[in-house]
């Protein structure tokens, strides 16, 4: 078959509680944003994915709204062989749309968690 591009899938890894955050999340919820996780992994960005600020590039959010809810998931796809979710949550700003101080530390011991995790992925695999 010509003018078709193979991808090779990227795993998908969570950081912390991530996971269990997300599994909380309304189904509809899940099945969306599981779809932009989805499509980071084969190396594409979702209409709904946008860079999320303070961390630098290739951190990106997906934010979805759901019965008058907002839901947030935050990963990185800065690191070849993986794709690291690095944190899921209900959006609940006592500031508006701004995102709670707790969320955005949280977000980089979690980052710096997922860089030590590659690294020593790279390790492991003699790849570094």
């Amino acid at each position: 078959m010509t003018g078709v591009l193979q991808a090779r899938e990227r795993p998908l890894a969570w950081v912390d509680s991530a996971k269990k955050d997300f599994m909380a999340f309304p189904k509809m919820v899940q099945k969306d944003m599981g779809n932009a996780l989805g499509l980071a992994q084969f190396g594409g960005k979702h209409p709904h994915a946008k860079p999320w600020k303070g961390e630098g590039a290739g951190v990106l959010e997906i934010v979805e709204a759901h019965a008058g809810n907002a839901y947030r998931a935050i990963y990185t796809v800065r690191f070849p062989e993986m794709v690291y979710v690095l944190h899921a949550f209900q959006k609940k700003s006592p500031h508006g749309i701004k995102t709670a101080q707790s969320d955005i530390e949280l977000l980089g011991k979690r980052l710096k968690a997922a860089q030590e995790d590659y690294l020593r992925l790279v390790k492991t695999q003699g790849k570094g």
